[in-house]
């Protein structure tokens, strides 16, 4: 007997116990359609960190410095060592945040506001909604001008426009130019929450004349780690204690984050491949049943010619047809309920290729497995004595 009559045999015998059948491959849809699930929605967050990355600048530089005795980085020196090496940087900018209370005639609340130069917007990639960023003349002249983020504006212009108008950040008066398009869904906290002044007046306003951070942009985004480590042994040399400055790209935040999510996808589609196990074994025990109440087909079969390699390649075909049928099936739901979790949360979720292939795969390997020993099991029986069992 070819494999092609051990399928159709395999069929025959799924429909006549169709609920069993059902109930049988359930495991199995369960355990494949929770793998491709899992690891569609981890691509899709995937993606949406890494877009909210490259939003906030994919060439961008992070700086933290303190002042460690007597030993300090000033702003001057931080623009040397920029002027030094504008092979590897293309933009910086002083970077100082502080919380003050923002009003206007009608809205009373705490906002940040931080103070960046007029190179600030390019290395976020901050897009404006309506008019301009500060510009050089706001920090040289330290000018009461700002920009104000989305969930700002909302709070203190509702939907109208607020360029032109006057608003007051911890009791000075400020004029709005600009307007940040929203990168942040208009949260409270989120990027969106903030307002952008001049660093110089930023310093004025605090009453302290240290800066303790900045952001650089790097020429190129393949430049931005060689950048990070020659900026680090210059801050050692500068500073002498690595415990007073810290520095870091955005690219290698986002490959440190891949690497996190890589690792939690496995560890989760792990986890729900422990279903595949429990199916594996509701498949050999329903064989173990069907080779029970079909041992006196068995032994007829066999009392006709069929050797033991037929009766075995028959009840394992028959055992990855249940286990395949349940994995194409489980593809189906899990490919399904993927894109429709993409679109109620508004995330690039998408099933993955290399998961539906897998997942498949071990389905029907599933099957055969476990499917293995109750073939044998038949395969051996004595002819004589299946003839004789009920």
């Amino acid at each position: 007997m070819n494999i092609t009559q051990s399928f159709r045999l395999a069929i025959k015998s799924i429909l006549s116990n169709r609920m069993r059948a059902i109930l049988t491959m359930l495991g199995m849809i369960i355990g494949v359609a929770s793998v491709i699930i899992i690891v569609g929605i981890m691509n899709g967050l995937t993606k949406k960190i890494e877009s909210s990355y490259a939003d906030m600048g994919i060439n961008s530089i992070s700086v933290y410095v303190q002042k460690n005795g007597n030993r300090m980085v000033t702003e001057k020196d931080m623009y040397q060592f920029y002027n030094d090496n504008q092979d590897l940087i293309k933009e910086i900018s002083p970077s100082l945040e502080q919380k003050y209370v923002v009003k206007n005639a009608e809205t009373k609340f705490k906002a940040n506001v931080k103070g960046v130069s007029e190179t600030y917007a390019e290395i976020k990639s901050l897009t404006l909604k309506e008019g301009r960023f500060i510009n050089y003349a706001d920090v040289l002249l330290r000018q009461n001008n700002c920009v104000i983020g989305a969930y700002v504006e909302d709070k203190l212009f509702g939907k109208g426009n607020g360029i032109g108008e006057t608003i007051k950040i911890n009791g000075e008066t400020f004029q709005v130019v600009g307007r940040v398009k929203e990168v942040a869904g208009r949260k409270k906290g989120s990027a969106d929450d903030c307002i952008y002044v001049s660093y110089s007046k930023v310093i004025r306003m605090s009453k302290s004349t240290e800066i303790g951070s900045y952001e650089m942009m790097a020429v190129d985004s393949t430049l931005a780690d060689p950048l990070v480590a020659k900026l680090e042994t210059w801050l050692y040399e500068k500073i002498g204690n690595r415990d007073y400055f810290y520095a870091f790209s955005m690219s290698s935040m986002i490959s440190s984050m891949n690497t996190i999510m890589g690792m939690l996808a496995l560890a989760l589609a792990g986890i729900a491949a422990i279903s595949l196990l429990v199916a594996g074994i509701g498949i050999m025990n329903i064989m173990l049943v069907s080779v029970t109440e079909r041992t006196q087909e068995i032994g007829i079969r066999k009392s006709l010619g069929a050797r033991r390699r037929d009766i075995l390649n028959q009840f394992i075909i028959e055992a990855a047809a249940v286990s395949g049928i349940g994995g194409l099936i489980g593809i189906l739901v899990g490919v399904l309920l993927v894109l429709l979790i993409g679109k109620l949360s508004n995330m690039q979720a998408s099933p993955s290729i290399t998961s539906i292939i897998i997942s498949f795969t071990v389905s029907v390997g599933t099957g055969v497995v476990f499917g293995y020993m109750p073939a044998k099991k038949a395969a051996l029986l004595n002819p004589i004595d299946a003839l004789r069992g009920e």
